[in-house]
């Protein structure tokens, strides 16, 4: 079935598939890409004014099924209260079917839904993920066959490099448990640089659950290849980076209207 046969069945399931709900007096639309209950994504769109495109919010986690997407409605509430159609993206994760390449195929599967999904500015479409979910926003950013592609990424202190993940024993075992026997190489975001959009690497100094490393490796492989990508480094924790509250998330804000 070529392209243009799948976004069209797409459409017409992405459509019968949104089912609006409130969330703190705002329309928060449900969109399924796939048959698995963790196939799925939350879109808040742009509130009281026209959309500067859409921020596909990634939750982290380690890649693991504890964690979901209720990670990520804080800042999708924050970024459409500031322009943004937020699309807080769902994924198998490791313990619901998950892990590599399911995990990262949901991913790219809920960003080319968007193709079907009317009155979105897909012109921009920024990936921003959190940890696990940093790793996943950047190797989408790289995709080349999407139907949606992605125009530049936000890592919050994410997992950009897998091999010295394995080596500090990251989330006790996470990427281990994440790969399950894969070669690294595909899934390792350091190995697919250059990237021909931006990468942001936002990261807490004092993070000891991913240590501020993880960015400096990805970024300056990245800029040796000659890559747009740049690290940004805040006070605060690995937490920090996804509290709306925080000059971290301030400053986060100022990076997507630069992009």
């Amino acid at each position: 079935m070529d392209r243009r046969s799948v976004l069209g069945l797409m459409a017409v399931s992405v459509v019968a598939a949104c089912a609006p709900s409130r969330a703190k007096g705002r329309s928060v639309e449900t969109i399924t890409y796939g048959d698995d209950p963790s196939q799925l994504a939350e879109l808040t769109r742009a509130r009281g004014q026209a959309s500067k495109g859409v921020v596909v919010v990634i939750h982290g986690g380690f890649w693991r099924s504890t964690y979901d997407l209720s990670l990520g409605r804080p800042l999708a509430a924050d970024l459409a209260a500031h322009g943004w159609d937020a699309y807080n993206l769902e994924y198998r994760r490791v313990g619901n079917g998950g892990g590599w390449p399911a995990t990262f195929e949901d991913v790219s599967a809920g960003i080319d839904a968007l193709a079907a999904i009317d009155g979105l500015n897909t012109s921009t479409v920024i990936t921003l993920g959190h940890s696990a979910g940093g790793h996943l926003a950047v190797l989408a950013a790289g995709r080349t066959d999407a139907a949606v592609p992605v125009t530049a990424a936000i890592s919050q202190a994410g997992v950009l490099d897998l091999r010295a993940a394995i080596d500090d024993n990251l989330g006790s075992g996470a990427v281990n448990a994440f790969l399950a026997g894969a070669p690294i190489g595909p899934a390792d975001p350091t190995s697919q640089t250059p990237l021909d959009v931006p990468v942001r690497c936002v990261h807490g100094e004092d993070d000891d659950t991913v240590p501020v490393s993880q960015s400096v490796s990805y970024v300056d492989r990245a800029k040796r290849a000659g890559a747009d990508a740049e690290i940004v480094r805040v006070e605060g924790d690995h937490f920090v980076v996804i509290d709306p509250s925080s000059q971290a998330w301030v400053r986060t804000l100022e990076i997507l209207e630069a992009l």
